[in-house]
């Protein structure tokens, strides 16, 4: 797929996430996905395949935030695969807190899908703002 095809998806994905709408993001991971968030928090690793991404990530920041997560992306810069994507959280915590947390993700495409993602957050606001996830369920020991 070409650059705009890569970053054409992503707008996609994204002005749905700004309405409260996660289901194209979903769609759009592939099944082995990575998700890497930076940082020394308890959220703060790799995340190996969809069904960990859900269970272990999305999941859990799903039910801290009372079931809707609203994203919005700002800026949206393609270069081959990479496309990297600004974005700005609305939220707030089911337990009334405030969650503005900005991010900055380096999507890497593959056919289509988003194969990769590394998160750069406000690892501060995380650690603030959220408990922490429960202990992996996938633990590849």
């Amino acid at each position: 797929m070409s650059e705009a095809d890569n970053k054409a998806i992503l707008q996609g994905v994204f002005a749905e996430t700004a309405k409260g709408n996660g289901r194209p993001f979903l769609d759009a991971l592939a099944d082995d996905v990575r998700w890497t968030i930076v940082g020394r928090t308890a959220w703060s690793r790799t995340y190996e395949g969809k069904r960990v991404v859900l269970d272990e990530l999305l999941r859990p920041l799903s039910e801290q935030l009372g079931g809707r997560n609203v994203v919005s992306a700002g800026r949206f810069v393609a270069e081959g695969d990479v496309v990297v994507v600004e974005g700005r959280n609305h939220s707030t915590t089911s337990s009334g807190h405030a969650y503005p947390n900005r991010y900055c993700w380096i999507f890497v495409m593959r056919d289509g899908k988003v194969a990769e993602i590394t998160e750069y957050t406000d690892t501060q606001l995380i650690a603030e703002v959220l408990a922490a996830p429960p202990a992996s369920r996938h633990d590849p020991r």
